[in-house]
């Protein structure tokens, strides 16, 4: 094994791109002055094979190696899909 991957779960934001989403992982913590929560999102650029990911699908990313200038994670499975609207 080469080493211990992190594996982070988000929801796909863009499927734009060929063989690339971007996946918005949020993560919440509480203040360490004022006790309050707060919630901060940041955004992965992950690489998707076989352009399965949809725009609102919740996926599980796995930290690679570096596959292009911002690509730095994998797709390691869909874990729930989206409803297709009607009008597309």
């Amino acid at each position: 094994m080469k080493g211990a991957r992190r594996t982070l779960i988000g929801r796909v934001t863009s499927d734009k791109m060929d063989k690339t989403v971007v996946v918005a992982v949020e993560r919440s913590y509480r203040h360490p002055l004022y006790g309050k929560v707060v919630r901060r999102q940041k955004k992965y650029v992950a690489h998707d094979e076989s352009n399965e990911a949809r725009e609102g699908d919740l996926v599980s990313i796995q930290e690679s190696r570096p596959l292009s200038r911002t690509k730095r994670w994998l797709v390691e499975q869909i874990l729930e899909r989206t409803q297709v609207r009607a009008d597309e």
